[in-house]
Parts: C-alpha cells; structure tokens; sequence
C-alpha cells in the first residue's frame, strides 16, 4: 500500500525501498535502497568531478510548448474497495507489511522511510492531507481554518484550529508546538540533525492570535507551499530542544495526537503496534490494532498466504500468482498412483503451476517438496484480492550529464529520440491492466494542478534525428577505435572494483559480445539486445518538439538511418554509455525496462555497456556519486513542487571548497533558466501563476534532456478479502481511522479497477 507524502526527499529504485521520509510507501526507487541523503544538511555535500551546464540550449520558445492539460485527471481511480463507515465492523487487528522497522519516528530525520511516514499519518496531527486527484485539502480534524489573510508588507496565515484537538497528555494544540516545530527545522541552529527545512526557513515568526485556537505564521519572503507546512506536526516536546529532536522520537512518541498512538516497537518480531488513541477527538478508529511488520520484498506473497500480514506491497509475479490462486477449484498434482513421478515430468507440472524456473530444486524428492509447498501456498492465497492503482510517483532514465559523452547535450538529446517512451509504458503496466500512458512532466502527474505535456519540448521517438544529432556531435559509423580505451566511458577512470558492483573489469571485444563479466555485458555490438531480438528501428517519423531538440538545420543524418546501425566512435572511442541497474528481489521490472531500452539505443548506434549493482549500493555508491552514464529509479510526485522539485532540477554550484554541490539533481544537469522560474514560482501567492511558472520550467528540463520520465509507477496491494477502505491509495492519504473488517450482510462496490 502506498501513500502519497508532502516532501520529496529521495529516489526510489526497483522496488521501493528508498523512500522519502514525509512521502507514502512509494518508493519503490525504480530501486530501494538507504537513502542518498546521508547525515545532516546532507544537500550540501554531493561532489563530483566536473559538470556542463545545458544553459545554451535554444529554448526561447518553450513557453508555448506545453500541452494544455489544465483540468486532467488521474489515469487510474483509487482501489481500496471503499465503504461508508458504518459498513465497517468493530474491532480486530490489521497486519500491514512494511520494509522494514523504522529507524526513526520523526519524519524530518535523514533516515526516516516509508514505515515513519506511515506511523506518522496514524498518530500525528497534519494540516492538510491529499485528496485523491494529489490536491492538498484542510484536515478537519484538525483545522477550522486556513488561509493568507495578509500579502503586504508581508505574507501572514491564519491558522483556526478545531477546539478539541489536544495531545494524547491533555495539553491542547496551540502556536507553542508550530513555534518549536519552525525553530526545529529553520536551519539555523545546526544542533538540530534535520533532513530539510524548505518552506520553513522562510517564516519570520509565529505566535498566537486573537485566542488560543488561533495560530498566525508571518513569512519574512512569499511562499506559494505554505500548505505543505506542519504535515506532521509534532508536540514541542519532541522539537523543543535539539536533544529531544535528535534522539526523542527515534524508536518512541511518548505524545501524539490521532486516532492511533504507538504502544510498542518490537524490533525482535520486526513489529511497530498502533492502538487506539483513547484521547481522540475525531471518528473513531474502526480496528482496535495496526500491526506494522517487517517483510522483505520478494517474500511478501509467503508472507499473506502464512498469516503473517494482510495487507502488503507486492510486484508483478506476485499479484499474479494471487489471481491464478482465485481462479483455481482445485489443482491435482503429479504424485499419486502406484509409480514414481519422474524429476522431469514434475519440473514440467511445476513451469505450468507458475513457479519460478531459476529457483525450482534439483531431485525428484526436492522438487516434489517444493511443488507440495507452493500449492499450499496457492490455497491460501484464494484468501486475497489483488487492488492497483497507479502511485503517486514516476520511473525515469536518468543520462549523467557531468562528464563523459553525456555531457554533450546533442548526445542527451539523440538518447532521448531514441527512447519510445509508450513502448515502455506498455511494457510495465499493460499486463497488470493499468492504463500504459507516458508520463509527461517532471513535476506533476496527470491530475494534479501543475500538469502539462511538456514533453514536445525534446520531441517524440525519431531515430532519424537521433542520428543526426550524433553525427553533429561527431559521432561516426564505424570510425577507428583504439584497442587499448576503446569506449566513450573509459576515459572516466572512475571506480574501484567495488564501485563496479558485478563488474571485475573488461575484456576484448570479442569477450565483450559474448557477455562480458559477470553482471556486465555490452549491447549494441552486433544489433542484438540481451535477449538477442533485433533491435533494428522500424518505427515511423514521430512528432517533433521544440528548437534545441534537434540538430543544427542542415545537419545530414548518417547512411541507413532507421535501418541496423553500426557502432559509433569519435576520436578512437566507441559510444558505450554505463548501464547501471539494481540487482536484487523486485527490480526484474527495471532490468526489463532496461533491456528494452539498450535495444532502442542500438538501433541508433549507440551501445550500453550493462552493470548490476546490489541494491545497498546502487544509490550510495553509483547514483549520488556520479558512478553512471545511465540509471533507472523513481520520484515522488509532490502536490508542492516548487518547492519539493527544485533541488532535483537545480544547477550543481562549486562550493567555497572546491566541491560540487548537486542537493538532489543526480543528473549533474541544470540552468539558470530553471532555477530563476523555481523561484519565482516559489514566492508566487496565486496558485495560477504559480503553476504557469512551473509549466516553463518543466519545459526548459525537458529540452536540456538531463531525465527522461517514462511512466508512472503501478501500485498493486496484495489485500485479504474482507478488509475494506484498504488497498491502493493513489494520490490520496489513508484515512486510518476507517479501515477495517467489512460487516456481515454488507457490500462493497466493484473495484474501477478490476474489468
């Protein structure tokens, strides 16, 4: 199950374990990882090598080249098998699956996750929460009001709060813990070890107004994301001091205030346990118990058919393997009668139930043990449904613009033309039945306020233009390579061995063809992908973007263009980009996506040279190190990303000390351009404007080609049948307080997303 948050704090990769501390169980990165952001003001100590600004790029008309997508609406409708509450029976214990037990408790802590956001939402007071189309709303628990009530000379907001609102000791809500909770994360005192602090760096001061319930925040500069602030909101015994921020909240909140409270974290039984909060105020909490329990990815089906949780994040294979448990009557199996069962008539038996090929036993006894086990399985699987939606985050191909021939933006933007942007979409989400539609911007998903089709700004799939664009940054067919650095990326010198994940080193050519190392091969060499298909272009001219997407007029694309493409090389140097891919349980969909990407680039002439990396390392070591050419992970989707997506796209600024500090951008890839329509955005009080703003900018990263976003990520919840207001968010925040077990006699509606 995954949430939507308010920050925008991390990538995810392959699966989603690297998530954002005040964000929902989204990430999945197209990988999960630690997180980048790794100790305190960790913004401000990314470094690398070098970096090219794309601030040349011709782009004074890209104002006008977003689509007009005003009025969108999500692509996927929420599955959460949604009732009113009075269909909802009293009591009983919810077992939710989490990545793990959370580190921390306090969200604005570097190494918070997706499981301190979830126990965050159940216990803490937030101002405004997510409706289902990604748009913050009041929180009427909470607030009688909120709203600007003066511009000049400066911005004040008025908050109103619900008279009964108090923490779980009684004391009530008032301006004393919105003061604490600004000074806590103002940035000006260092002695607090806090992950971010936007938005609240620009609050002059807070104090009480006319009465107690009435809290007035003046700002020192305009802030458009005034909402996204004190979402949670901690007491002021948890942000009064530095020690209790520091260390107060990590594995206890002796205060809250929602419907649930922490009773106990169980790191023995991997258990975080929410009760019912006997102070609170608002509706009720339907279940008497959430369990949050730790469970790996790659184990979260065992986990539903052996009880051990009822709700949980689940992949591909997995919701499938629970639909073919719904649809079974009754399956026999192989082993009975007077003979013996050979070893390959039931390895044969085990490939048609489903099971994995790669992980099946050798031995008659072994096997028949295995296929005993997973029909045991499957049986208890007949207890789940399967709900998706679409998550409120995107997968992108990320091209590392500071070095290397990416550096060129003309390479950046032949990839970019390359890469069939459907195709992939249709590959990741049309089995599961979701909707296959290209994500168009980097800040916002169809639906929200600020989304617009940005993308004719670099322009369609057209292998022509890519061409083109190559050979007009002097990329040749079939140019001289030097035996000795033969690729692009050789130069780069980067890395140690373990740096390199999988990869010992390089071979001959010849070595390389048939597969390199392990864990790297290099595609493109023989117009074959990994699976060895042709990876010839027979695509069609597509549509065309904006100026600066395209080769200088004039520019003649090289002999055969759209046909099997030679390598290319330039000064003795073939085109070889560095793949790198997470290699553990979950990120099979990436590795997929990946594969047919390389495809793409080849057809094109460009070849990948492919490096799996274990997940601890892919972030870490590759991905906020610089060590990638190109890398496959995701982002949140913020409902404020003026403020949440400025250090994703900001230009990379050398340090007094000489470093380079990218914040966010792992792309190394920014402009001035960009960071002026951010600001401006950013201090922008009408919420027209603002988005107006940030459509140009979406417009200005689209034509710098520093990230390619390509779809939005699926959200499949593997759910016990029963439970209801549970399963597949989308953009909306759960609402704790009303899931539970579905009463005798009552119905739900159908799932929007079952046909």
């Amino acid at each position: 199950m995954s949430h939507q948050g308010v920050s925008r704090s991390a990538p995810s990769g392959a699966r989603g374990r690297i998530e954002c501390a005040a964000t929902a169980a989204w990430t999945r990165p197209a990988t999960t990882a630690p997180q980048p952001n790794d100790g305190p003001s960790r913004r401000h100590q990314r470094s690398a090598l070098a970096f090219l600004a794309a601030g040349a790029l011709a782009v004074p008309l890209l104002a006008g080249c977003s689509s007009d997508d005003e009025g969108s609406k999500p692509l996927a409708a929420q599955d959460i098998a949604a009732v009113p509450r009075d269909s909802v029976a009293e009591g009983g214990t919810l077992k939710m699956a989490v990545d793990a037990v959370p580190e921390t408790l306090n969200t604005f802590q570097a190494d918070a996750d997706a499981g301190t956001t979830r126990v965050a939402q159940a216990v803490l007071p937030s101002m405004f929460t997510m409706d289902a189309t990604g748009k913050p709303v009041r929180n009427p628990d909470y607030l009688e009001s909120a709203k600007v009530i003066e511009t000049e000379p400066r911005q004040v907001v008025l908050y109103k709060l619900d008279q009964r609102a108090v923490w779980s000791d009684g004391r009530e809500i008032g301006a004393a813990d919105f003061a604490a909770q600004w000074r806590a994360l103002s940035g000006k005192d260092s002695a607090y070890w806090t992950a971010r602090n936007a938005g609240y760096d620009r609050i002059a001061k807070i104090e009480r107004g006319a009465n107690d319930l009435e809290v007035r925040v003046t700002f020192d500069r305009p802030y458009t994301d005034w909402k996204s602030l004190f979402s949670p909101l901690y007491s002021k015994d948890v942000m009064g001091t530095p020690d209790a921020f520091n260390d107060g909240a990590r594995r206890k909140l002796m205060v809250t205030a929602g419907p649930y409270r922490v009773d106990r974290i169980d790191t023995a039984k991997k258990d975080v346990v929410l009760t019912r909060n006997p102070r609170w105020w608002g509706r009720p909490a339907k279940l008497d118990e959430i369990d949050l329990h730790a469970v790996d990815r790659g184990q979260r089906a065992a986990a539903l058919a052996a009880g051990t949780v009822d709700v949980a994040d689940i992949d591909a294979s997995e919701a499938e393997q629970i639909i073919v448990a719904g649809r079974e009557k009754g399956t026999g199996m192989p082993l009975q009668g007077a003979g013996k069962t050979s070893a390959k008539k039931l390895r044969s038996w085990a490939l048609a139930l489903g099971m994995d090929a790669e992980k099946l036993p050798d031995g008659r006894k072994k096997l028949g043990r295995a296929i005993a086990k997973w029909l045991e399985q499957q049986h208890e699987l007949r207890d789940f449904d399967v709900r998706k939606s679409l998550e409120p985050a995107y997968t992108q191909l990320a091209l590392n613009g500071s070095e290397g021939p990416l550096a060129d933006d003309r390479v950046r933007r032949a990839v970019a033309r390359a890469i069939d942007r459907q195709a992939l979409a249709k590959l990741v989400l049309t089995p599961l039945g979701l909707p296959a539609v290209p994500v168009g911007s980097h800040l916002a998903l169809s639906g929200q306020a600020a989304y617009a089709d940005s993308s004719g700004a670099i322009g369609g799939l057209d292998t022509h233009e890519a061409q083109a664009l190559l050979a007009d940054a002097g990329w040749v067919a079939g140019g001289p390579i030097k035996a000795e650095d033969k690729t692009a990326g050789a130069e780069h010198g980067k890395g140690d061995k373990a740096k390199q994940g999988d990869k010992a080193g390089k071979g001959d050519k010849s070595e390389e063809s048939q597969g390199g190392q392990d864990g790297q091969y290099i595609v493109g060499e023989d117009d074959k992908g990994p699976d060895g298909k042709d990876t010839r272009d027979h695509q069609k001219d597509h549509a065309h973007g904006a100026p600066g997407a395209y080769a200088p007029k004039g520019t003649a694309a090289p002999k055969g263009a759209g046909a099997a493409a030679a390598p290319l090389a330039k000064d003795g140097k073939a085109l070889t980009l560095r793949f790198v891919l997470p290699s553990g349980p979950g990120s099979e969909t990436l590795q997929n996506v990946a594969g047919r990407i390389t495809q793409m680039l080849a057809a094109v002439g460009i070849q990948t040279e492919i490096t799996k990396v274990s997940d601890e390392s892919y972030f870490k070591d590759h991905i906020a190190s610089g060590e990638y050419d190109l890398a496959l992970y995701s982002w949140p989707s913020s409902a404020f990303p003026a403020t949440d997506a400025r250090p994703i796209y900001a230009k990379p600024v050398v340090g007094a000390d000489g470093s380079l500090n990218v914040e966010q951008n792992y792309t190394r890839v920014g402009t001035d351009q960009v960071d002026q329509l951010f600001d401006q955005a950013l201090g922008a009080l009408d919420e027209d404007e603002a988005d107006g703003l940030l459509r140009k900018a979406d417009s200005r990263i689209w034509a710098s080609a520093g990230s390619l976003p390509l779809y939005q990520r699926p959200q499949v919840v593997g759910v016990r049948k029963g439970l209801v207001n549970v399963g597949a968010f989308g953009f909306q925040t759960p609402v704790y307080q009303d899931m539970g077990f579905l009463k005798k006699g009552a119905k739900v509606s159908a799932s929007p997303t079952k046909g």
